[in-house]
């Protein structure tokens, strides 16, 4: 080509969450899916009152058209209702906007800022986040260190550092529940962050997707209860909290727009980026007040809590004496991250892999990868249970990512006591 066509941060995407996915059809075995945070796909029903309200839905002819580009004007109402509820930053409907899954909603926050403004974000990441905005700079991820030997609580004194240090940092990323640590972060540190930002006039991005599903004692504690005059954005959607991933249908709320005229020109720029698609779906929109706003909804996640934090303990107890890891109890989201020792891992142990064409596979995928994820490669063929390797979530410690989600109790069981197994297994070959 007379032009290079390559965007400088296009070596910097990197999802490793759905990129396994291909290697681990390749092998022609059955395969235990932990990789991707998916309840249907696991087994969980959509609850049936809620499908009665979107087949409801579904009969009308409005479902099916455009809606206005940020989202249909009732249900932003409602969700609006509902964050002033909480009895913090007061938002209208015209504060919200749509998007096709937060995924669509990442890649605008990151893509439409201007290239020497960063945004510093936790690790491990979210994969979504840490790739998009290295992609917007052509630069690596910024981040700040999430600490394993407290419970992978935020090291705030790590945050302070680099903002003051780097006057590129215009924003601070939060997720919160986190993922894939399950961490929850409670008031007093979402009020640090956020006394970070007001003094060295940042604006902050919160993930909060599971923001409704904690558990194990946590309670949840929205950006919006805390943030004040700080300018700021939270993230939301409802694919794990109904669940409903394949409505793929998530929203953002902004906070002080008007704080400076560069935050509003931005968030300006989101909108008018949405204009270029015309709007996002329609029939999920229609659903969220009818589902949210039902008596029924309440009960809900409280049940769903119950149920994840019961199998968050189960991991827990099953992986806590595994020798040569270590784990954390999670307090929300949907997953479980195991965290190998220091030194326990190289580059030539192994499990055993009795079909020597897939063992040959095998083989060549680990070439020259890192140590973490060449276990994970042999622990797909040895066992079928596909997880992620916590060095494909921009993070330098070893580990994985797992889910909560197997909903059938013996499956479960039985796909515990074989990465038990397997884990003893590969540190002591």
């Amino acid at each position: 080509m007379r032009r290079s066509l390559v965007h400088e941060g296009a070596t910097r995407l990197s999802y490793e969450i759905r990129e396994i996915v291909p290697a681990a059809k390749s092998l022609g075995k059955p395969v235990m899916w932990e990789n991707i945070g998916d309840p249907i796909q696991k087994g969980e029903p959509f609850p049936a009152w809620m499908k009665s309200i979107v087949a409801g839905l579904a009969m009308n002819d409005s479902a099916y058209a455009y809606c206005d580009t940020q989202g249909l004007g009732a249900t932003r109402e409602f969700l609006a209702a509902q964050t002033n509820a909480k009895n913090g930053c007061r938002i209208t409907a015209d504060d919200i906007l749509f998007f096709n899954g937060l995924g669509d909603a990442v890649t605008k926050i990151f893509g439409f800022l201007r290239r020497e403004a960063r945004v510093l974000g936790p690790s491990p990441a979210y994969s979504t986040h840490s790739s998009a905005e290295a992609a917007h700079s052509g630069y690596e991820h910024l981040s700040y260190k999430l600490d394993p030997d407290n419970g992978w609580k935020i090291d705030l004194e790590d945050i302070e550092n680099k903002v003051k240090y780097n006057d590129a940092v215009a924003g601070i990323l939060v997720i919160n529940p986190d993922n894939p640590t399950g961490v929850v972060y409670g008031r007093e540190v979402m009020e640090k962050i956020v006394d970070i930002a007001r003094r060295y006039r940042l604006f902050l991005i919160f993930d909060e997707t599971y923001g409704n599903i904690v558990f194990n004692g946590a309670s949840p504690c929205f950006l919006s209860e805390v943030i004040g005059d700080v300018p700021g954005i939270s993230m939301r959607s409802i694919s794990k909290e109904f669940p409903w991933p394949g409505a793929r249908c998530g929203w953002i709320e902004v906070y002080n727009k008007h704080h400076t005229s560069d935050f509003a020109a931005y968030v300006d720029s989101l909108l008018a980026a949405k204009r270029l698609e015309v709007c996002s779906t329609t029939l999920p929109q229609l659903a969220i007040p009818l589902v949210m706003g039902d008596a029924r909804y309440r009960d809900h996640l409280a049940s769903r809590a119950l149920m994840l934090g019961e199998r968050a303990r189960q991991i827990y107890d099953t992986l806590a004496g595994v020798r040569g890891i270590r784990v954390s109890l999670p307090q929300g989201a949907l997953y479980f991250t195991v965290l190998f020792e220091d030194g326990v891992l190289g580059s030539a142990q192994t499990l055993p892999i009795e079909d020597a064409s897939v063992r040959e596979k095998i083989e060549l995928m680990v070439t020259g990868v890192a140590p973490d994820k060449r276990f994970v490669y042999y622990l797909l063929a040895h066992t079928g249970i596909c997880v992620v390797p916590l060095s494909g979530f921009f993070s330098s410690l070893p580990g994985f990512r797992m889910t909560l989600l197997e909903y059938d109790d013996e499956k479960r069981g039985i796909l515990l006591r074989k990465m038990a197994e397997a884990i003893e297994m590969y540190i002591n070959s």
